[in-house]
Order: structure tokens, then C-alpha cells, then sequence
């Protein structure tokens, strides 16, 4: 096992971002946008937006996309330490926009991230927008499917709800919705995480493809493929191989977090931009 070059622990300016403060449904979020091309809407993990989401979200906006990257909880730019990121998730975790520990229901934050995708469609064209979520935003993506708009859902090591391995946090009505529109609309899901994660299991992922059906694409990486030294929050507080993207995402030829990075741009390329 190969772990990336040694980064720096600084803070993220995110200075290569325009910091947009949008509000919808009478809430202001923050959001940061970038590039040029069809909307993406990429969703931090916890404990925020981190240098590692924001390369992720580079790396998307360089692939020839507008990214448009909301600021949800944490200290947006912020390295990944462990008691800061601790005290992140436990305020998210009794927070009612999250719901954290609630399965069968949807986030009610997810309502206004399905109104930013409107936005983000209607301000940059195209076929419609992409979103993925990863860890606590994990599962948003699929209810963002609510929104017609939304044509490439990316679903990375989804964790909510906590507590409950085997369960879903959205709406029983909602999943046999978006389970309907993916048929009706020949779309598909992406979905990933490592090998034994304990906050995104086999059992979650199993629920997922019993909801969805053969159209819900699971891709399970082998623990052995994170990278070994992950920020502090990811090493002392997460415990294992989690983050497929961005924290444990080994940035070097022929890594297969690399290759699922890959995976997923060519996924949002074939569904937004027109042939």
C-alpha cells in the first residue's frame, strides 16, 4: 500500500473560488463556485469543506464543469484536526436540518440543495446537473433526485443515518419516486465505499440496491487501497478507510481510489455534456 506525497496542513483560501452568499427557500448558505460548463454540486464531508474536497472540487471544475460547492457546517478552507472536526460532528449531529440518526425520512436540508440545483441549472444550462455527496451529505444526492434537474447522482461512502447500518435516510415514498424517475429517465447511480467501513456498511449499500434496483451501481474498494495517513480527523475520530475521493484518495497512477476518481468525472461527462 502507497500512500500519496507528503501534503501540507495548512488551511485552504479557497481564494480560486467566487464565495457566493445565495439564498433560497429564505436561507442563506454560502456557497463557492467555480468554472466554466453544466452545474456540479459537490457536497462536503465532515467536518466541512477541506483542502481535500476542495481539490476533489477542482479537479471536477477542470474537467470542464461549473462547480458549485455549499458551505453546510464546519470552517469552510479548514485542515482536518481532530478535536475541532469532533466538535463539527457532534453539532451537526443534534442538528435538525440533519437529522443525523433518523432513518426512512430525508434531511431537511436537502430541500434547499434541491432548489441551489435549480439555480445552478438555470445559471449554467445544459442537460441538467450533477451532484455527489460524500459521508454525511452521502445519501443527498439521491433525494437532490427529487429535483429534475438533477441527472448525475453520486453517492460516496454514505453515512447517514448514524446507528443504523442497514438503513436509509430518505423517505420510503421518495426512494419508490426516484426509483421510478431512474427507470423512466435510463439514469443510474453511482455509489462507493472501502471494504469495511463501519459508517458505511454492506448492509446500507445492500438497502440502497433493494430500494433502487439493478440501476443503483455500488463500487466497493478494498480497504487496503486508502491512503495510510490521512488528516487527524479522518485518523483519530473516522478510524478506518472512509473518505473513496478525498481523504483517503491516494493521488498517483494506477491507485484505485484514483481510478474511481476517474470513474465518476467520466459518469457526470456522459450524463451533461451534450454529445
Amino acid at each position: 500500500m502507497r500512500a500519496s506525497a507528503p501534503e501540507s496542513t495548512a488551511d485552504d483560501p479557497l481564494d480560486d473560488f467566487e464565495r457566493r452568499s445565495i439564498t433560497l427557500d429564505a436561507v442563506m448558505r454560502p456557497v463557492y463556485v467555480a468554472g466554466r460548463g453544466p452545474a456540479v454540486i459537490v457536497m462536503a464531508e465532515m467536518p466541512g469543506i477541506s483542502p481535500h474536497v476542495a481539490r476533489f472540487a477542482r479537479w471536477v471544475r477542470d474537467a470542464g464543469f461549473t462547480v458549485y460547492m455549499p458551505s453546510l457546517f464546519g470552517k469552510d478552507g479548514a485542515y482536518p484536526q481532530a478535536e475541532a472536526g469532533l466538535a463539527v460532528m457532534k453539532r451537526a449531529c443534534v442538528s435538525a436540518e440533519f437529522r443525523a440518526f433518523a432513518a426512512n425520512e430525508s434531511s431537511p436540508v436537502t430541500q434547499w440543495l434541491r432548489a441551489l440545483a435549480r439555480l445552478a441549472h438555470q445559471e449554467c444550462g445544459g442537460p441538467g446537473v450533477g451532484a455527489i455527496g460524500m459521508c454525511f451529505t452521502g445519501n443527498f444526492a439521491l433525494s437532490m433526485m427529487l429535483e429534475p434537474a438533477v441527472l448525475a447522482p453520486v453517492l460516496c461512502q454514505p453515512s447517514l443515518p448514524l446507528e443504523a447500518p442497514g438503513a436509509l435516510q430518505i423517505a420510503p415514498g421518495e426512494a419508490a419516486t426516484v426509483k421510478q424517475r431512474i427507470e423512466r429517465e435510463d439514469l443510474t447511480v453511482l455509489a462507493y465505499r472501502f471494504e469495511g467501513d463501519r459508517y458505511c456498511t454492506a448492509q446500507r449499500f445492500a438497502a440502497y440496491a433493494e430500494a433502487l434496483g439493478p440501476r443503483f451501481l455500488p463500487k466497493v474498494l478494498p480497504a487496503s487501497a486508502a491512503n495510510p495517513r490521512p488528516p487527524p480527523f479522518f485518523e483519530r475520530v473516522v478510524g478506518g478507510a472512509h473518505s473513496v475521493v478525498t481523504a483517503h484518495l491516494i493521488d498517483a497512477a494506477g491507485e484505485p481510489t484514483l481510478a474511481a476518481r476517474d470513474e465518476i468525472l467520466a459518469f457526470f461527462a456522459r450524463r451533461l455534456h451534450p454529445a
